[in-house]
């Protein structure tokens, strides 16, 4: 593929509908980590998180932080067929906002009218620009690909996050707003056999709630675990639709947990912290090592929830992530 003067291997990826392991674009999370086989190359700034100076010094690179200034070749080492498969490229859509709903006291749901459909797969997520404010983030879409013309988006407030402010202040329906997408390799893999065990807290919700949500339209009959994360009942929601999913399902179930229960909350559910509880139940499910796991959310949330998978049998190339990692300054 070409790579123009000023953009990144990544971004030249997404241009050309090249799909290649990506996470949070930023230098941040490793997912694009690969091996600079032959070229000259200049990295942008990242973090040692993501990429270590030894790694850096053996000629690692990160695809998303990575300027080509020759012909280059890298190995990839977060190979996988399956989203090479599906590779949907990258375009810019108008939106307008139709609708802000708070879900809990800091998490809303927003609902933008696309000018011509998005096609994305169930987990993927997008770019939000909010011209007037001159604000870009990145969000999961919380509604499954059957509604291609309408995104939904689950979004945690955050005190004094410049797209908090916006949300409380300023935007209302009718906005004109800009969405880049779909982005994401954290998506619903088809006709698989085994549990699909979905692993979230906070906003994380909302790739894990387009999975399910395809997953229950696509009449597939594998046994299906929500775990959620949250602090108290208080930060729980769409309590209803789970609900019903558990009764419309052939075999789902929605697992929340809750890390600081009180006794006078009422609370008669699981707590503990969420890899806490996914532990209790994989011990007794059968079948683990057959399961497909995504996990999206904090990204201390998915260093604690990883082990406990590896360890309960999962099998890592089935094992799917979304680190939500904060806004860059």
């Amino acid at each position: 593929m070409e790579v123009e003067e000023g953009e990144t291997v990544l971004d030249a990826a997404f241009r050309q509908g090249v799909a290649v392991m990506h996470g949070c674009k930023e230098g941040q999370c490793s997912a694009c980590k690969c091996l600079l086989v032959e070229g000259d190359v200049e990295m942008l700034k990242y973090s040692t998180f993501a990429l270590s100076d030894p790694e850096r010094e053996n000629n690692h690179i990160l695809l998303c932080r990575t300027l080509a200034y020759s012909d280059i070749e890298v190995e990839l080492l977060n190979y996988d067929e399956d989203l090479l498969s599906r590779s949907i490229p990258v375009r810019d859509f108008d939106a307008r906002l139709a609708n802000i709903e708070a879900l809990t006291h800091d998490i809303v749901r927003i609902t933008l009218d696309l000018d011509k459909p998005m096609k994305f797969w169930a987990g993927q997520y997008a770019d939000i620009t909010l011209p007037r404010q001159g604000i870009t983030r990145s969000y999961s879409m919380g509604n499954p690909p059957s509604r291609p013309d309408q995104l939904q988006f689950i979004i945690k407030k955050y005190p004094n996050g410049a797209f908090s402010t916006a949300l409380d202040r300023e935007l209302e329906p009718g906005e004109a707003i800009t969405v880049r997408g779909p982005y994401g390799s954290c998506f619903r893999r088809e006709n698989r056999s085994g549990p699909m065990l979905l692993i979230g807290g906070g906003s994380g919700m909302a790739p894990l709630l387009s999975i399910l949500l395809d997953q229950a339209e696509s009449g597939e009959t594998r046994p299906v675990r929500l775990f959620y994360g949250a602090r108290t009942p208080k930060d729980l929601f769409h309590l209803e639709l789970f609900a019903d999913l558990e009764r419309t399902m052939p075999d789902f179930r929605f697992i929340p947990a809750l890390s600081h229960a009180e006794p006078d909350d009422g609370w008669s559910g699981e707590t503990g912290f969420i890899h806490e509880v996914l532990r209790r139940h994989l011990a007794e499910m059968a079948d683990v090592e057959e399961a497909d796991a995504f996990s999206c959310g904090p990204p201390p949330m998915i260093d604690a929830a990883l082990p406990v998978l590896q360890v309960a049998g999962v099998d890592s190339a089935r094992i799917y992530f979304d680190k939500f990692t904060p806004a860059t300054p």
